[in-house]
């Protein structure tokens, strides 16, 4: 499926800031949020736009969009048939800004992007920060290269996808190997070679780096490749058994072999598929289930009829949303990167879906078509989605009960007034001081919180770079004086509500010690020593920052999950370390000085063989060296000298 662009310009839209503004307390007062929107009311136009509500910090509140503005802000100053969520909203709104557009479907366009942006507390929200993975048949070489690809789509070539997961994608990759023999390898590795890589060797690739196929046999496997990406499946099975035939009867009987291995390998692909979606073609199908007041949505993505990956959803601030303006704002929001298939089957009628139709046409180029499937495959694959939703949130809701319970015994553990929302856990890695870094992982209510892991390379301030309570000094000092910077006042979800540090006495004290200096002394804090054996089976010991020092019952489910945590940031320190190493592995004494980039370090290198000659050499020395001027030379000898 062809890359689509992102949307049109700012200047598109006419934005400005409303002209009046209640002002006051950040407390919650209805009506004098009733007010801010009343006189924001007096010089709203009637056109088509988005509005955003702002608290009195101006925070974005909510993102709502609108075929005629004055109507529809009009609706907030009639509080009685108000739901109490959207009571709520206006009682902390102190402002509004307004933005018109051409039309309707530019304003829902324009209302999932600043959803995006924002993310406001009263919008329904996609909480999913991963970007979708596609394959990509690249065609700006003579031997076009397959691959997996995320971002955005700049490389010329054809664009498959999405994909639900990166494990979709591989399957598929290896299966495209075993049937079409492409080349995954880069071009520069590609140039390189004078003999087949091992991938030749295994049958998977058919070595055009070496001329083992000329141009038109390798346009052939790529013009396959297509045709099955783009769901002919039967006719690349069909020209293969036929090749495989004619072999057999000109008894070449390795070639036959090979077709044989690349049709098994096709029959595989299309027995793996868990979905029937023969005959839908190209479709996005998505079903939302609902229970207890937490909703999920199904999705499945057909291409070709084939599948290619199933993925669940849990959009966040449904409470008190109606389910079909979930799945709207859902669908608004998930295609704002992904573009949209000409087909999206749903579970339901949306009232807004001839709208949202248009809209994401609007943006793909080509006719988008929302329906709900009554009978036939379609309707077959549609049931399957919804059991396939319904199975997944009752999942999710077992989970979050069991997460809830532990997070309950763990306030109860280490005294918190109520469970944790947002907990931090520290490690350090390090050989012998070299390329050391902190490590800090995030866990909540939901599980870890991936995108929020965050590293830190020790620079050596606090202490020795070998000593792990000085690179813990430097890492709360450093982690807790920009959270005093970017979050004073608390209320953005950034300030852990309980602290784990990996080590004992030593690394919480000095812990301790940084918040202290910072005036901070509201934070939980725990070390989590390793126990008298250094395994699971010697039960951690926990130090509490009064002194107090404990262990937990090996079975204490509690126990496991502050395990699990201890497992994870150790898992990412080292991983992370691991990366830094292999970096500092190629890198030289070069890097480190100012203004000295590829070209110039490159010409350094060759002239004088390594980098302690360059770091030895006189001033005249290093005029002499080609491509490097008398400026540069002097940079880079008062660079060394100064030391």
């Amino acid at each position: 499926m062809a890359g689509m662009s992102s949307y049109g310009p700012s200047d598109r839209f006419n934005e400005e800031r409303a002209t009046y503004t209640v002002r006051g307390s950040d407390t919650p007062d209805l009506e004098a949020g009733i007010a801010a929107i009343r006189n924001v009311l007096q010089t709203l136009p009637t056109r088509s736009g988005v509005y955003r509500m702002h608290d009195a910090k101006g925070d974005v509140l909510y993102v709502g969009k609108a075929r005629s503005l004055k109507q529809r802000v009009a609706n907030y100053t009639q509080v009685k048939g108000l739901t109490k969520r959207l009571q709520r909203m206006i009682a902390q709104t102190r402002s509004m800004t307004i933005v018109t557009t051409n039309n309707e479907a530019e304003a829902l366009l324009l209302e999932a992007q600043l959803i995006k942006r924002y993310r406001p507390a009263y919008n329904v929200l996609l909480r999913d920060d991963k970007s979708f993975p596609f394959i990509l048949l690249r065609s700006d070489h003579d031997f076009p290269r397959v691959q997996k690809h995320r971002g955005a789509r700049r490389a010329a070539g054809n664009y498959y996808g999405p994909f639900a997961s990166a494990g979709s994608v591989n399957n598929t990759l290896n299966a495209l190997q075993k049937l079409f023999l492409l080349r995954s390898c880069t071009d520069g590795f590609f140039k390189t070679r004078d003999r087949p890589c091992l991938l030749y060797q295994i049958k998977r690739c058919s070595a055009p780096c070496v001329g083992r196929v000329d141009k038109d046999e390798y346009k052939e496997l790529v013009d396959d490749c297509r045709d099955f990406l783009g769901g002919k499946s039967t006719k690349v099975q069909a020209k293969l058994g036929a090749q495989m035939q004619a072999a057999a009867e000109n008894m070449d009987f390795e070639l036959a072999a090979l077709l044989r291995d690349r049709l098994k390998a096709l029959t595989f692909v299309q027995g793996s598929q868990a979905i029937n979606a023969e005959g839908v073609g190209d479709a996005d199908v998505f079903a939302l289930a609902c229970k207890d007041g937490t909703m999920g949505i199904q999705a499945f993505f057909i291409r070709g009829g084939q599948n290619w990956g199933h993925r669940s959803f849990f959009p966040q601030h449904t409470n008190e949303v109606p389910e079909d303006e979930v799945l709207a704002s859902f669908l608004t929001q998930f295609y704002e990167e992904v573009p949209p298939p000409k087909t999206i089957l749903l579970d339901r009628d949306l009232n807004e879906g001839a709208l949202l139709g248009e809209a994401l046409g609007e943006r793909a180029g080509y006719k988008v078509a929302l329906s709900v499937p009554q009978r036939g495959d379609r309707r077959r694959l549609m049931d399957q989605a919804k059991r396939n939703a319904i199975e997944a949130l009752e999942r999710r809701l077992a989970e979050s009960t069991t997460q809830a319970k532990l997070l309950r015994e763990v306030a109860e553990l280490f005294d918190l007034p109520e469970p944790p929302d947002r907990i931090e856990v520290y490690d350090n890695s390090h050989i012998q001081g070299t390329n050391a870094l902190g490590a800090m992982v995030v866990a909540g209510p939901e599980g870890f919180r991936k995108g929020q892991y965050r590293k830190f390379n020790i620079k050596g301030n606090e202490a020795a770079t070998d000593s792990d309570v000085g690179m813990m000094r430097e890492v709360f000092r450093r982690r807790f004086a920009r959270a005093q910077t970017e979050d004073p006042d608390r209320d953005g979800g950034e300030w852990p509500d309980l602290v784990l540090i990996d080590g004992g006495k030593p690394q919480l004290n000095a812990a301790k010690a940084v918040l202290e200096d910072l005036g901070i002394e509201d934070v939980c804090m725990v070390g989590v020593a390793k126990g008298p054996h250094h395994g699971r089976e010697g039960r951690e010991v926990f130090h509490m920052l009064d002194g107090r020092e404990f262990q937990l019952p090996v079975n204490a489910p509690v126990l496991f999950y502050l395990q699990r945590l201890r497992d994870e940031v150790h898992r990412f320190a080292i991983g992370a370390h691991r990366d830094k190493r292999s970096k500092a592995i190629g890198a030289s004494p070069l890097d480190e000085v100012p203004g000295i980039g590829p070209a110039r370090k490159k010409a350094l290198l060759m002239h004088f063989g390594t980098g302690r000659a360059v770091r030895n050499a006189s001033l005249e020395d290093l005029k002499k060296a080609p491509g490097v001027s008398a400026g540069v030379a002097q940079q880079v000898y008062d660079f060394y000298h100064a030391r």
